[in-house]
């Protein structure tokens, strides 16, 4: 017996075919070998798909008639699940489009290797060449020194003069 019937129940009939393609979307996007989609979301698209689509099957050919619930996530759930698979997609191909780094750069998922060349060690007083883009201290200016008072800068109208000397008296 078929029960969907537009013109007499049309919230009924129309949630059985939304039930139904809800079920077989989800079937699909679990079948299909996407990559970057783990086991798990695929069992669980797979599962519930055929749920979906076995409840619809009843509505529309078994059921006889008296109380039926309507599972609004059965109208939600698939487009959060073809979300979760593009992005899942996009991922995964993201992933595999990244530049590898280049052989000599640093890699701390590298094994030690003890008679390999290690980088040479930290040097903090080692001088610093300017890196391009960064500005270049003036012409005459000392370095920064740790516990040196600061200088002000003789071409720099924001310095602050050193106040005078008191005679100790």
């Amino acid at each position: 017996m078929n029960n969907l019937d537009f013109s007499a129940e049309p919230l009924f009939s129309w949630y059985v075919v939304l039930l139904a393609f809800s079920g077989i979307i989800m079937v699909v996007l679990g079948v299909l070998p996407l990559r970057g989609l783990k086991v798990g979301l695929r069992i669980l698209n797979v599962v519930v798909g055929v749920a979906f689509a076995g409840y619809a099957y009843y509505l529309a050919f078994v059921f006889e008639g008296g109380t039926y619930r309507i599972f609004f996530q059965a109208l939600i759930l698939p487009f959060a699940m073809i979300v979760a698979t593009v992005k899942a997609v996009v991922e995964r191909s993201n992933e595999k489009n990244r530049p590898t780094p280049p052989a000599g750069a640093y890699n701390p998922n590298a094994p030690y290797a003890p008679g390999a060349a290690q980088p040479a060690a930290f040097n903090p007083n080692a001088p610093v060449a300017p890196q391009p883009g960064q500005p270049v201290p003036p012409q005459g200016a000392s370095p920064y020194q740790p516990g040196a008072p600061a200088q002000p800068v003789a071409d720099n109208p924001y310095a602050q003069p050193q106040p005078p000397q008191q005679p100790a008296g």
